[in-house]
Order: C-alpha cells, then sequence, then structure tokens
C-alpha cells in the first residue's frame, strides 16, 4: 500500500497519527508538495479522483481519500489497539464526537486558515471575512470540548480513540495564524498537553514541506 502525503496538512496530520498510534509502519510514504501542484497531475487524479490528500493506495489499485475513510480502512487491516468502538453504545459516541470534532473545529479552524495565511493565497481564492468567522466559530466550539472533558479523561469514552485526534490536530492547526482555544478553558488545556506528549503525536504533528 502507499500513502500519498504532504507534510503540513490537517488530514494527513490525521493519519500520521492513526498509523503512528497502531505502530503501522509497513505502508509506503509517498510526499507530495502542494504548492508545485504535485495534487493536480494527470496521474494523481487519475488515481485520487480528486486533488485531495491523503489518499490511500491499495496493493490492487484500489485508490481513496477522506482521512477518516482512510482510518476506518486501516482499523479493519490492523484493529488493535482500538481508536472506533467495540460495542455499538461506544462506537456511536466515538462516531458523535468524531463528527462534532470535524465539523466544530476542525472543518471552520481549517477554512479560517486558508482564508487567512498569506501562503494559502497560492492554493486558495482567499476570503478574509470568510476566515474570521470560521476562526471565530471554531474558538466558540472549544467551550463543548471543555465540558466534554471536565467529566471525561478523553472525547469519545475511556481511551484515545480517532475523536480526540481529528479534534486536536484541527485546533492545532490553529498555530499557523496564531490561534489557540483560551487559556481559561483548563480541561481542554489539560487534554491538549496529555496529547501532544503522547509518544505517537510527534508522526501527527507539523513537518517542513518537502522541497
Amino acid at each position: 500500500m502507499k500513502l500519498y502525503d504532504t507534510p503540513l496538512a490537517p488530514n494527513p496530520r490525521r493519519v500520521r497519527w492513526f498509523m503512528a498510534e497502531k505502530g503501522i509502519d509497513d505502508i509506503e510514504i509517498v510526499t507530495l508538495n502542494l504548492m508545485k501542484g504535485e495534487h493536480r497531475t494527470p496521474e494523481y487524479l487519475g488515481k485520487a479522483g480528486l486533488p485531495n490528500v491523503p489518499a490511500l493506495e491499495l496493493d490492487d489499485g484500489t485508490t481513496m481519500t477522506e482521512s477518516v475513510a482512510i482510518c476506518r480502512y486501516l482499523e479493519s487491516r490492523y484493529p488493535e489497539p482500538n481508536l472506533f468502538g467495540r460495542t455499538p453504545e461506544e462506537t456511536a459516541l466515538i462516531e458523535m464526537w468524531t463528527r462534532r470534532a470535524e465539523m466544530l473545529i476542525a472543518t471552520p479552524m481549517m477554512v479560517g486558515v486558508r482564508h487567512t495565511h498569506p501562503a494559502m493565497g497560492a492554493l486558495e481564492q482567499q476570503n478574509a471575512a470568510i476566515g474570521e468567522y470560521n476562526k471565530a466559530s471554531a474558538l466558540r466550539a472549544c467551550r463543548i470540548l471543555d465540558r466534554r472533558l471536565a467529566e471525561s479523561e478523553w472525547l469519545g469514552g475511556d481511551r484515545l480513540t480517532i475523536a480526540d485526534i481529528i479534534a486536536f490536530v484541527g485546533l492545532d492547526f490553529g498555530r499557523m495564524i496564531k490561534v489557540a482555544p483560551p487559556e481559561e478553558l483548563s480541561h481542554l488545556g489539560r487534554w491538549m498537553a496529555v496529547m501532544r506528549a503522547r509518544p505517537a503525536a510527534k508522526a501527527g504533528m507539523p513537518q517542513t514541506q518537502a522541497a
């Protein structure tokens, strides 16, 4: 299998972190430079169908994009440690918090970065008002995470799950535009420190963009 990756983007960071949590090290990593348009070449589009990264190419040539879909597939191939849920109840709770992390935190923060970071102008037709609105939306939603983390060590249950990875990478991506959750959200701050300290976190942290 091959994982088409790019070092700075948040969605590939999710998959790298997920793989590190599971100790997956037998997938070839192919690094694409988005600034050079390597995700828009006919060869890549012929595999992925869309100029999206990451993409996972299976041995039979089947290629899938969407980071959560890729992680679900990897969960089925590498079932332990479990990060998507074992019982119906646990699986539903993890899915709920994964959706909340995606829609309330990760997506608006990514839109905020894409529309306000100067370097993103090479990839995006920027609209500052859209960017500011989405940044503010993500920061407001941090209070929802803080309330959840006041009652639970992790978002999805009694251990780290895909929901934690989605939420953390989304929040951490805000560092590109110097945006961070309010300091008074102590439960969220505690959780973020724990996430950063995990051995697998290094794989999901920003890396220098390949030349």
